[in-house]
Formats: C-alpha cells, sequence, structure tokens
C-alpha cells in the first residue's frame, strides 16, 4: 500500500503548470483577430473530434467528478440507468433539433425563436436562459470549491468554513474567466480537450491505485459488492423497477424523466446547444453530440466503479485488514477528494488535483462564454438596434460581457454555499435540480416553436413563468405542504418528474396563444 501522501512542492509544481498551461491556451486561441461572431462561433469551422471532447468536458462538471463516486460509495449503479434517456434524448436532439437551430444562421440559438415570433420572445427566452444558468452554474462552482478548500485548507479544523470557500469559488471563478476572456469559443473548444484528458486519466490512474490497495483479486471485489448494499442488496444494481415516485434513479425516470432531460440540456440550453452550432455542418454538429454520449458513459461508469472501490477502501476492514486506512472520510461528499489528497503517491496527487481542476473548469469556461453570447446577441444588440445606436460588432463587447458574466457566477457562487443542505440532497441532486426552473418553460416553448404553427410572444411570457410557477411547487417542502392541505396527506416527486410535469404545462399554455400574423426575421 503507498504511503499516505502529503501535498509536496512537486504536486504544487505540476497543478500550477498545468494551470499555466490552460491560459497559455487560451491565449494562443484568442491570437487572431476576430469580431464578435466569430469570438462565439469561431466561424463555424472546429472538428467533430474537438467539439465531442468539449461536450463532455462541459457536461463532465465536478458535481460528476465528486458526485458520482458519492452515489455509489452510498448506494449502487443505478445513477448510470439514466444514460438510457440520455441516448433517446441526445437521439432527439441530434435529428430534430440540431439541423434547425444550425439552419436559422444565428448566434445563439434563441436567435431561431426571434425568427418565429419575434425580437421580445428572444429577449424573453435569453432571460429565462440566463437565469437558469446563473442557478446551474453557480451551483457548479461552488460544488469545485469543495475539493479545493480540502486542499488548501487540509490543515485547518474546519477547512470547508464559508471563508475558505469563498476564497476558493474567487480563485476558480477568476481563472476560468481570465482564459475565457482572451480567445473565446476557441479557447473553450481547445481547453475543454486537454481538461477531459486529464479528467479521463486520473479517473483511469485512481482506479488502479485503489485496485493496488484492496488486497483481494477484481473477481472477488465483485462478488463481494454483490451483497453488499444495505440488507444485503447489490451495489452493482443498474436498474431500479420500483414505481416509487420519490425514487430519482429509477428504470421510469430513466426512460421518461431524463430523457426530457436530456432535450432541455442539449435543445434549449445555450451552453451545451452552442458546441454543435460551431462544428463545420449539422451533420457533423449532431454526430459530436452522439458520440459524446457514448464517451459520456464511459467516463461516468469510471467514476461510479471508483465510488465501488473506496467502499471497500474505507469501509470494509474485515477485508483491507492491516491496510485499512486510520483517516475516514470527513463527509460523503469528500471521500473522493480525501482519496486524492492522503493516498495517492507524491507527484500522481497534484496530478490528480489537476483533474479536479480540469473537471470545475470545463463546465465553467463554457458557461461563461454562453450567457456572454446571449447577453450580447439577443439583449444588447437587438436593444441597440432600437435605440437607433450602431452596433459594435468587434471582440470587445463580448470581452466585456465574459467579465460581467464571470463575476456574476462568482456571486452566485457564493450564495449556493450558504443555501445548500447536505442532509437534503446529495450533490448530484441538487446539481441537477436548479435548472429545472429554466428548463420546463424553455422546452414548452422550442416544442411549440418546432411542432406547431401557434403561439406568439404574449404565450411565451406566459409559459415561461408557467415552468418557474410548477417547478416551484413540485419542491419538496412546498409540494408536501399543498398536497396535504389538497389530498389530507403529503406527496412527494424526485427531481426527474419534475420537468416532464413542467414541460408539458409550459406547452399547453405556449401553444393556447394564436400564431403571429407573419414570419418575423431575427
Amino acid at each position: 500500500m503507498f504511503p499516505l501522501a502529503v501535498f509536496s512542492w512537486i504536486d504544487w509544481t505540476i497543478l500550477f503548470t498545468y494551470m499555466a498551461l490552460v491560459v497559455a491556451i487560451g491565449a494562443w486561441a484568442g491570437r487572431r483577430k476576430t469580431d464578435a461572431e466569430g469570438y462565439f462561433l469561431a466561424g463555424r469551422t472546429m472538428p467533430t473530434w474537438a467539439v465531442a471532447l468539449s461536450i463532455i468536458a462541459t457536461t463532465l462538471s465536478v458535481a460528476t467528478f465528486v458526485g458520482a463516486p458519492q452515489e455509489s460509495f452510498k448506494g449502487d449503479l443505478t445513477y448510470l440507468s439514466l444514460n438510457l434517456g440520455g441516448f433517446l434524448g441526445t437521439f432527439i436532439v441530434a435529428l430534430f433539433f440540431v439541423p434547425r437551430l444550425y439552419r436559422a444562421g444565428t448566434v445563439t440559438i434563441y436567435g431561431y425563436i426571434g425568427q418565429r415570433f419575434g425580437d421580445e420572445a428572444r429577449a424573453a427566452m435569453s432571460v429565462m436562459f440566463l437565469f437558469g444558468r446563473l442557478l446551474a452554474s453557480g451551483v457548479r462552482l461552488f460544488i469545485a470549491a469543495i475539493p479545493v478548500c480540502l486542499l488548501l485548507f487540509s490543515g485547518q479544523e474546519q477547512p470547508l468554513a464559508t471563508a475558505n470557500l469563498v476564497l476558493a469559488i474567487c480563485l476558480i471563478g477568476v481563472i476560468g474567466t481570465a482564459y475565457t476572456i482572451s480567445g473565446g469559443i476557441r479557447a473553450v473548444i481547445w481547453t475543454d480537450t486537454l481538461q477531459i484528458t486529464v479528467v479521463f486519466g486520473t479517473a483511469l490512474l485512481s482506479i488502479a491505485l485503489l485496485l493496488g490497495h484492496i488486497p483481494l483479486p477484481v473477481g472477488e471485489i465483485l462478488g463481494i459488492l454483490g451483497t453488499a448494499g444495505e440488507d444485503g442488496a447489490s451495489k452493482l444494481r443498474l436498474f431500479n423497477t420500483t414505481l416509487d415516485a420519490t425514487s430519482p434513479y429509477t428504470l421510469w425516470t430513466a426512460l421518461i424523466g431524463n430523457t426530457v432531460l436530456i432535450v432541455a440540456v442539449y435543445g434549449t440550453d445555450h451552453d451545451m446547444a452552442q458546441r454543435m452550432m460551431i462544428a463545420r455542418s449539422p451533420m457533423r454538429g449532431a454526430l459530436s453530440l452522439i458520440v459524446a454520449q457514448g464517451l459520456n458513459l464511459i467516463v461516468v461508469s469510471l467514476f461510479m466503479a471508483l465510488g465501488l472501490l473506496l467502499y471497500i477502501f474505507y469501509s470494509r476492514p474485515d477485508i483491507m485488514g492491516a491496510a485499512t486506512p486510520a483517516d475516514q472520510p470527513t463527509s460523503d461528499m469528500a471521500v473522493y477528494t480525501q482519496f486524492l489528497l492522503r493516498h495517492m503517491p507524491v507527484g500522481l496527487a497534484g496530478l490528480a488535483m489537476a483533474g479536479l481542476f480540469a473537471a470545475a473548469q470545463g463546465s465553467l469556461d463554457s458557461a461563461i462564454n454562453a450567457m456572454a453570447s446571449s447577453a450580447v446577441a439577443d439583449l444588447y444588440w437587438p436593444l441597440r438596434r432600437r435605440l437607433g445606436r450602431p452596433v459594435d460588432t468587434s471582440g470587445r463587447t463580448p470581452r466585456l460581457a465574459v467579465i460581467l458574466i464571470g463575476g456574476l457566477l462568482i456571486g452566485f457562487a457564493i450564495v449556493s454555499a450558504l443555501a445548500y443542505d447536505p442532509q437534503r440532497r446529495t450533490l448530484i441532486n441538487f446539481a441537477l435540480g436548479v435548472m429545472s426552473f429554466a428548463y420546463t418553460g424553455m422546452l414548452g416553448v422550442f416544442l411549440a416553436a418546432m411542432c406547431t404553427r401557434r403561439g406568439n410572444t404574449t404565450s411565451i411570457l406566459a409559459a415561461l413563468l408557467t415552468g418557474i410557477v410548477v417547478t416551484t411547487l413540485l419542491q419538496d417542502g412546498i409540494l408536501a405542504w399543498w398536497s396535504t392541505r389538497l389530498l389530507g396527506q403529503p406527496l412527494r416527486l424526485a427531481f426527474l418528474w419534475w420537468l416532464p410535469i413542467g414541460v408539458g404545462a409550459s406547452f399547453l399554455v405556449c401553444v393556447a396563444g394564436a400564431p403571429p400574423s407573419r414570419r418575423l426575421s431575427n
């Protein structure tokens, strides 16, 4: 067994070298002069493989890096079953959303809504996206700060104290904003390519080291995990067929709830959809999404396997014997990070923490760029045109928008750190659930625009508001309150059911509006 690692000067050197390399790539990507559209779309010239890797890097935030091992450490592999809906949703987006949104030829996907319903509708969709992405990416930034605190303040009695979290949030946020400013979407794509490579390598390295720690062959480990769950259940269980609506990871939430979620994520969230829009053709954009989903399954499976091995490593002294680690995880959300910091050999610990930073920055940089592009193209430019003022299409305005968005994300991440309750939600649930407030109305509007000829600006605004209201009413405490008064007993729904219900309500509200009298240009 390797000795407990202390984060040495070698590890710090590796970590800082990685961060310097990321910033250098950002500067390299921004070396060419470009206008605002080139800054946000890269001339639609990015190769398919790089776009696919960037999609994975954006999807696999620290919520996955830290949260996926947590899920299997505490439970089983049912979280992986969500990939059934993942593939269904991906094919729906690839076949029906990507071609239409790509052919619209606009800077953001909300330009398609502008062509269908007018500038006011486009602005409303942009505001909803900015609201939802601010919430979700702020949560991700907060989650990223947790392991950073454990690294920077490991000698303190309370490394996750609020002041420490705030400092870590600012550190990660400033670095991510800095290299995004210089190169725009090109910097995001190429740094994401490096980052997902480091994340993948970190997972493989960690699995190899854990297998070296555990004094059993793989076959015997699998046999033990087959009866290691609660009441002798298997921790290798993939599918949960229960009809319990409170269980988040069942076969039914995978096939229904997660399918709707994936369609919303890749079809209506510009942070994700932006990737397909910068490919060289709509077919290549769709292909990059499908490839990314397949690779995503592999990477998430690796992190889930890590959680199972960490369960043996920390929780089964009957197996580990004298090799049982003296340091038990201080909290569930620290289990993988604690292993990285204390049980990785010198040098490899620095590489592993670079992987964690890569996971953090891979989702942060893309969110900043996407939010800046929507704020400029969907809100700022139309406002200037309406006021009869010239539109600045140089790269200056986008860079200022990136700085502003970066600051807002840092601020909301600090709010998330104060609001998170570890007793009620896991990190994965917290990160996935928060974006539902925006996705419900947005997907309802996109479905109305693509599948019907109905809807107008008024009904779109009502649909977006309906999505927020319905999602709010389905929150645990609120749902229990009003269901008790109406039905006489409290109800509760897993977060993956919020979206299908909210989308259905928003769609009906949107199509209730009469269609515009003529087709509008953007």
